[in-house]
């Protein structure tokens, strides 16, 4: 069976003398079976003709950002939620800046604003311009952003010169394509339940004791599940991030109405990520009014919360178990602990002793803990972070399967 068959894919191309890969790119995809529409920009139509591009994939190219599709709808906005990728390539230090700032001043960049699909950017441009301040920040800024690269290679390069630059060849692109699509399969029927976001546990009804967690770590590994394949629970605390579309989604406020939740799913999934940062103790009692200011202050009695991974483990339930282990010390000890007192396959260990760092960032640095060991990964964008975490659970999650 051809590796791409039935794959809708949106190749970008941009304006350099490596367009004319891109063509021998079209052939491959089509050749793989994959259904082709081609977008070109203004300067791309310069080296070849869209008459090129319209041959082999027998598809019209799109130029014009206010063109209809087919189907009567805006391309720019219909086009990046069909396809099952899109790809840029070449892709110059103009559309990259363009992606990496926010600027749509033509179909290609308008469609990454409206971006719906994994994308893959397979950069070309003099050895000079890729070592540029401005294209180093705009490659790194997109990663952030979950774009994937490609390249570019060493080698000669149009101008004269040699150095990093080239355009990947057509074959290596195709090979990464591929393999993105694959990943973006691999969580396929998986049931998966993810907690998020930190809990409030009220003194009276305007005052609460919480922590400083966003939820974007756990958002995060929700919106990557969901995109490759998974059917995901989000069960959220409080947070201010707009809830991903195409999830379940379970909203609590308290540790005991998490606990709560999560218990009554828990039964239903082959796996389980506690992202959320449940709160260890909650009032003994709640005012049931605004507790006015005291002289000397007031003194507040506070009850152990239940333990929601402890109780899953237990009952046997939640599947293959990533617990999250936020420690000031001892990082790797406090983790190990976690990983045998409630039942765990992973742990994901932060180092929260600089706070802003981890909570609220759009960063974090992981380290991941099993029984066979450990592995430390360098600061990554949460994105990031949630596809290393993703990828080491369906590797534990297939073990088990097979076993």
């Amino acid at each position: 069976m051809k590796r791409l068959q039935d794959k809708k894919i949106l190749l970008g191309v941009s304006g350099g003398i490596a367009v004319y890969k891109a063509v021998e790119l079209l052939r491959l995809l089509v050749k793989e079976g994959a259904d082709v529409s081609v977008v070109m920009t203004k300067n791309a139509e310069r080296f070849v003709t869209p008459l090129t591009f319209e041959t082999l994939s027998l598809n019209p190219v799109r130029t014009d950002m206010f063109s209809m599709s087919e189907r009567g709808k805006i391309s720019h906005i219909e086009d990046p939620g069909l396809a099952d990728l899109i790809i840029v390539a070449p892709a110059t230090g103009n559309i990259i800046g363009k992606f990496a700032s926010g600027i749509a001043d033509d179909l290609l960049s308008t469609i990454f604003m409206a971006l719906a699909s994994p994308i893959l950017i397979a950069p070309a441009m003099n050895n000079r311009m890729w070592r540029s301040p401005a294209v180093v920040r705009n490659v790194s800024r997109l990663k952030e952003w979950g774009a994937n690269f490609v390249g570019p290679a060493t080698g000669d390069l149009a101008c004269g010169t040699a150095g990093e630059g080239r355009l990947e060849t057509p074959e290596n692109i195709l090979a990464t394509a591929i393999a993105l699509l694959k990943k973006g399969e691999d969580m396929a029927g998986i049931n998966l339940l993810v907690t998020a976001g930190g809990t409030h546990e009220y003194i009276d009804p305007v005052r609460f004791i919480g922590n400083r967690s966003s939820g974007k770590m756990g958002y995060a590994i929700a919106s990557a599940a969901k995109r490759r394949g998974a059917n995901v629970t989000l069960v959220t605390g409080p947070t201010d991030i707009p809830p991903p579309e195409g999830i379940n989604i379970v909203q609590v406020t308290s540790a005991n109405e998490m606990c709560e939740a999560v218990l009554a799913i828990a039964g239903g999934v082959d796996a389980t990520i506690m992202a959320a940062a449940v709160a260890d103790f909650s009032p003994v009692s709640q005012a049931g009014s605004k507790i006015k200011k005291e002289e000397g202050g007031i003194s507040l009695q506070l009850s152990k919360n239940r333990d929601i991974l402890k109780e899953m483990s237990k009952a046997g339930i939640g599947g293959v178990m990533v617990g999250f282990a936020a420690e000031t010390e001892n990082l790797i000890a406090n983790a190990r602990k976690k990983l045998k007192e409630k039942g765990l396959q992973l742990v994901v260990a932060n180092d929260v002793s600089e706070p802003d760092k981890v909570f609220g960032a759009d960063t974090n640095k992981v380290v991941l803990v099993e029984a066979e060991g450990e592995k430390e990964f360098p600061t990554m964008s949460k994105r990031e972070a949630a596809s290393v975490i993703l990828d080491r659970l369906v590797q534990r999650y297939l073990k088990v399967s097979n076993d």
